[in-house]
């Protein structure tokens, strides 16, 4: 594909200018983001929680997210596209990783996969770099360990968690990932880790200073009916306007205005006959 957005070119965009990501579940929100010219699209496993209507992303599974991986990659779009691995899908051994990511690659046709987590996934991010299959990281606020941090709470503001942190980013990347998420960290932090790694770094709740951001599609568009979190900006209210479309559409039905002769199909002109039909009596018919 012609102009197709490919790792080592996100890789020299620490240099600028800077990345868009965008989450994406299915083929029409694959297309909205491909045309808006986002460079990453992240089929993420916020999708159980955005999409299938879950309280945390721990219940995205393999199937449920090369479900919606397929169906992003139908749209062809040349935006690099990521998948989220989800809980339990890297965390057993190196040989179940390679698989359950070669899946992504090969049956879910993704240029890259996400995994969250420090220097204890070194095994399971060198495993998969040795079986080329490129790695983009994701530090700080990991929903996947909503359980052990207790909720989902900024990390990183004390100086101890901040150096941990650091000490995570720089291991991560040199052992070879192409990006770093940083999520629901404080700002200062996320512009050391900018500043300290080669790579380039994508902030969700991190800041300004990151070489690009990230945003989940339903938030940036106001799909998502409740709590916002503090970081998002919502560039638009579809969802708002989409009960109005349908509020509109309702009561046209039910006013008989929808559909009109605009929207119906004509047949021959005989089948009109068949609305009013007429008794035919043949000439040696008695009357």
């Amino acid at each position: 594909m012609d102009n197709k957005i490919t790792v080592p070119a996100i890789l020299r965009r620490k240099q600028g200018p800077k990345i868009t990501m965008i989450t994406a579940y299915d083929t029409p929100s694959a297309i909205i983001a491909d045309r808006a010219g986002m460079d990453i699209i992240l089929v993420g496993d916020s999708l159980a929680t955005t999409v299938l209507g879950f309280e945390d992303t721990l219940p995205a599974t393999v199937e449920s997210m090369l479900h919606h991986t397929s169906a992003v990659t139908r749209a062809k779009p040349k935006s690099l596209v990521v998948a989220d691995m989800p809980w339990l899908s890297y965390h057993i051994s190196a040989e179940e990783t390679i698989r359950n990511a070669g899946r992504f690659i090969r049956d879910g046709k993704v240029d890259a996969v996400k995994l969250e987590g420090g220097r204890k996934r070194l095994p399971m991010i060198e495993a998969l770099l040795g079986a080329e299959i490129p790695v983009m990281g994701h530090l700080g606020l990991t929903p996947q360990s909503v359980l052990m941090m207790g909720g989902y709470r900024v990390q990183g503001k004390k100086r101890s968690a901040a150096k941990e942190l650091l000490a995570d980013a720089r291991a991560l990347a040199q052992a070879g990932i192409f990006s770093l998420v940083l999520e629901g960290i404080p700002a200062t932090l996320a512009e050391i880790i900018t500043k300290e790694v080669a790579i380039p770094t994508i902030g969700i709740g991190a800041g300004p200073h990151c070489d690009g951001q990230v945003l989940v599609f339903h938030d940036a568009l106001g799909f998502q009916f409740g709590h916002y979190p503090k970081f998002v900006r919502q560039y638009a209210n579809l969802g708002e306007q989409a009960i109005q479309a349908l509020e509109h559409y309702r009561n046209d039905v039910q006013s008989g205005s929808f559909p009109s002769e605009k929207e119906s199909y004509r047949g021959d002109a005989d089948i009109e006959q068949l609305l009013n039909p007429t008794e035919q009596k043949s000439p040696d018919q008695p009357g």
